[in-house]
């Protein structure tokens, strides 16, 4: 019989995601599908455009009602966001985690059908350093769509095929 692989842990042990601070999330599609936007164009002096498709269009719609929302890009099959939690916000702080459930959930809801992976990444940003690295990874990423790690020549493919029968 042939052994499950372990899972490594998502979040960082004996950490409050509550607390107050700013917080790098990726969120990618199930099976890396690309269903979020088409990057188009773009050069050494021109930013490419994204077009958000309309699974893309309804996760923009609940990103921009995330408490905290900083900055984000939707890429073809992954989200980057940057959060800012501040416990003086609310009298009950949440924490990255719920955030991220319920915009999944709303984005699932009104698709009627699950398209993202179970978990997300996160990276606690330490010093303004980290924010600013962050702050300008998202800036670029769709330049550097390409040698992107979620990016493959046979997910180029897929993205092109993928969308031409989504349903929405």
């Amino acid at each position: 019989m042939e052994e499950l692989q372990k899972r490594k842990p998502n979040r960082l042990q004996n950490f409050n995601y509550s607390t107050n601070g700013a917080y790098f999330i990726t969120i990618c599609t199930q099976g890396k599908k690309c269903i979020l936007s088409k990057i188009v164009g773009g050069d050494a002096l021109i930013a490419p455009k994204i077009t958000l498709t309309k699974y893309g269009q309804i996760a923009e719609k609940y990103i921009k009602n995330i408490p905290g929302i900083i900055q984000y890009i939707i890429m073809p099959n992954h989200i980057h966001l940057l959060i800012v939690i501040d416990g003086s916000m609310k009298a009950s702080t949440p924490t990255v985690s719920s955030l991220i459930r319920s915009f999944k959930g709303l984005t699932v809801k009104e698709i009627v059908k699950p398209i993202f992976q179970r978990s997300f990444y996160d990276h606690i940003i330490r010093n303004e350093e980290d924010y600013l690295n962050v702050w300008e990874y998202i800036n670029s990423n769709a330049n550097k769509w390409k040698s992107n790690k979620y990016y493959t020549k046979k997910g180029t493919a897929d993205c092109r095929s993928f969308l031409s029968y989504l349903p929405l």
